[in-house]
C-alpha cells in the first residue's frame, strides 16, 4: 500500500462513537500552544489517523523540507527562491535574520522621524497596497487598532475609485501620510491608486506631496524612479513573499499605528509558534495536526470546501486573510516537479463572522448536503466593556454549534432533523493581544506549508493570478481580439 492508500483506506467512524470508545479523546486531540487552545476532538482524527499522515509526512521528507526552508534553502522552486518570512521574525538563515533586523531598525528609524514630526504634523495614514500587501497589514490594524490607535489608518486595496475616495473623505489632505506597498512597484492597481492620492494631495495645495510619500517594496529602484526618495523606501527580501510579508515593513501600518512595541510583540508571538513548529513531534505539532485533518477531509471524505468563522468582531477579517493565504499557496494542480498532482488541493476558504453568521449560512452547515469541516476561532477575554452577558453569549454560541454539529438531533419530522456527526474545530484565544494573534497567524502559515509539503506542491508561487491581469492590460492597450463574449462586454460598457 501507498501511503495516500493507507490514509483513503481508514475507517469512517462517526463522531459520537470515538468519543465513547475513548475517554482520553479529548486530552490526545487538544494542545495549548502560545496563549492558544486548539481542540480537534470534534473532527475524525483518531491515533490510527495521525500514524497514516506522520507516515506520509516522513515519505514526503517534511523534517527535511521544514528545515529547509528555516535554514534559507530556495524551496521555492519555480521562482528559485528562499523563502524567509520566518527570518523576519527572528527564527531561520542565520544571515537572513541578521538582515531583517536591519530593516526593521530602518523601519523603526523612520516610524521615530515621523512622530518627531521630520514629515510634518502627521495624523492620518494612507496605505495603497492589494493581495498581501493589504491583506496582512488591514488584518492587524482592524484586530489591534480599535483602541488607542495612534493614528487614523485607512487600508485602500481595490482599483475602484469608490474605496478610495471613501478612504480620504474625513482625512486632511496636508496631515496624511501616503504609504505605497507593492513588492515589484509596478502593480497597476496600486499604482493607479497611488497616482490618484497624490492628485487629491495635489489639488488641495499640499506642498511638496511626495515629501509625504514612504514607499515598502522589494524593488527600492523602482520606487526611486518612481518619485520616492531613498532615505522614505522601506526595503524587504525578495524572499518574503506577498501573502507572507505582514512581518517585514509591509507591516508598517500596524507599527507606526499601534506602536513599535506592539509590533516587536507580534513577532514575537510567531517566533513562538515557529520554535514550536519545528521543535515538536507531529502527534503533538498544532500546524502539522491542522493540516491532517484538512487532509483527512479532503482525501477520504471528498470535502470540497473549510470555513472558518471568528466569533469575536475584532477578527472578522481573519476568513478574508486566510482566502488569500490557503488558495493562493497551495490552489496548485501541479506538483513541484511539474507532474500533475492527481488528487484534490486546497480546499475552498470561506467562513465569517459568529453570531451573524448562524443566520445566514449555518443552515447549510446542519443541514445541507455539502461537508463543511468547520473551525471556530474565539477569545476568551472580551474586547468590549458592556455587560458581560454580551460576551457570555458570544461564547456559548461558538461551542454550542461545534456540539450540535457533531450530536444533531433526530425527529419524526425529516425538516426538523439534523444528521450530526459534521465536524469542526476549535482555536481559543486567551486574549486578543499582539502576541498572540502573531501566533495564530503564523499558525496558519506553517498549516498551509505542512499541506503542500504532504501534497508535493510549491506553497510559494502564486502564477494563477498572473493570465487574468496580462489580458486586462493587452485589453487597455487596445489591438487585441477576445472571445465574442468579451469584446461584447468591453463595446457594451464604452471601453473600446
Amino acid at each position: 500500500m501507498s501511503d495516500w492508500s493507507a490514509i483513503e483506506a481508514l475507517p469512517s467512524p462517526k463522531l459520537v462513537e470515538l468519543f465513547d470508545a475513548d475517554s482520553e479523546r479529548l486530552s490526545k486531540l487538544s494542545l495549548d500552544v502560545a496563549g492558544i487552545h486548539f481542540d480537534w476532538s470534534k473532527t475524525h482524527l483518531t491515533g490510527e489517523a495521525i500514524e497514516a499522515f506522520a507516515a506520509l509526512a516522513k515519505a514526503q521528507d517534511l523534517a527535511g523540507k521544514r528545515d529547509a526552508m528555516f535554514g534559507g534553502a530556495h524551496v521555492n522552486v519555480t521562482e528559485d527562491r528562499p523563502v524567509e518570512h520566518t527570518a523576519e521574525r527572528g527564527e531561520g538563515n542565520a544571515d537572513s535574520v541578521a538582515r531583517a533586523r536591519k530593516l526593521h531598525e530602518r523601519m523603526r528609524s523612520l516610524i521615530d522621524a515621523i512622530e518627531g514630526g521630520a514629515l510634518g504634523d502627521i495624523r492620518h495614514v494612507l496605505h495603497i497596497g492589494i493581495g498581501g500587501s493589504a491583506l496582512g497589514p488591514h488584518l492587524l490594524v482592524d484586530a489591534l487598532g480599535r483602541e488607542d490607535a495612534r493614528y487614523d489608518v485607512a487600508i485602500v486595496s481595490n482599483v475602484d475609485g469608490v474605496a478610495l475616495e471613501d478612504a480620504i473623505k474625513d482625512f486632511d489632505p496636508a496631515a496624511t501620510l501616503l504609504v505605497l506597498a507593492s513588492k515589484t512597484f509596478t502593480t497597476k492597481e496600486t499604482m493607479l491608486n497611488a497616482e490618484s492620492a497624490l492628485q487629491w494631495m495635489k489639488e488641495h495645495n499640499v506642498e511638496d506631496p511626495y515629501g509625504k510619500v514612504i514607499a515598502l517594496t522589494a524593488a527600492p529602484d523602482k520606487a526611486m524612479e518612481w518619485g520616492v526618495d531613498e532615505t522614505r523606501i522601506l526595503p524587504f527580501g525578495e524572499g518574503v513573499g506577498g501573502r507572507y510579508s505582514l512581518w517585514s515593513s509591509i507591516g508598517l501600518p500596524a507599527a507606526i499605528g499601534l506602536g513599535w512595541g506592539a509590533f516587536e510583540e507580534l513577532l514575537e508571538g510567531a517566533a513562538e509558534m515557529d520554535r514550536h513548529f519545528r521543535l515538536t513531534a507531529l502527534h503533538e505539532n498544532a500546524p502539522a495536526l491542522a493540516a491532517f485533518a484538512d487532509l483527512y477531509y479532503t482525501q477520504v471524505r471528498h470535502a470540497e470546501t473549510r470555513a472558518p468563522f471568528a466569533y469575536d468582531e475584532r477578527l472578522r477579517l481573519l476568513p478574508s486573510y486566510l482566502q488569500q493565504l490557503e488558495m493562493e499557496s497551495n490552489g496548485k494542480g501541479v506538483k513541484v516537479d511539474g507532474t500533475p498532482v492527481g488528487r484534490p488541493t486546497a480546499a475552498i476558504t470561506w467562513g465569517g463572522v459568529g453570531t451573524d453568521a448562524q443566520h445566514a449560512v449555518f443552515q447549510l452547515l446542519h443541514q445541507g448536503t455539502h461537508l463543511v469541516p468547520v473551525e471556530f476561532i474565539a477569545v476568551i477575554e472580551p474586547g468590549d466593556t458592556l455587560a458581560e452577558d454580551h460576551h457570555r453569549q458570544l461564547l456559548l454560541n461558538a461551542f454550542a454549534q461545534g456540539a450540535a454539529l457533531m450530536k444533531g438531533k433526530q425527529v419524526e419530522d425529516p425538516a426538523r432533523s439534523y444528521s450530526g456527526d459534521r465536524p469542526s474545530s476549535t482555536l481559543l484565544l486567551d486574549v486578543l493581544d499582539p502576541r498572540t494573534l502573531g501566533a495564530l497567524i503564523a499558525f496558519y502559515e506553517h498549516r498551509v506549508f505542512v499541506n503542500g509539503v504532504l501534497l508535493g506542491i510549491n506553497s510559494f508561487d502564486q502564477f494563477g493570478v498572473e493570465l487574468g491581469k496580462e489580458m486586462a492590460k493587452a485589453a487597455d492597450q487596445g489591438g487585441q481580439s477576445f472571445d465574442p463574449s468579451t469584446e461584447d462586454l468591453i463595446r457594451r460598457a464604452g471601453l473600446e
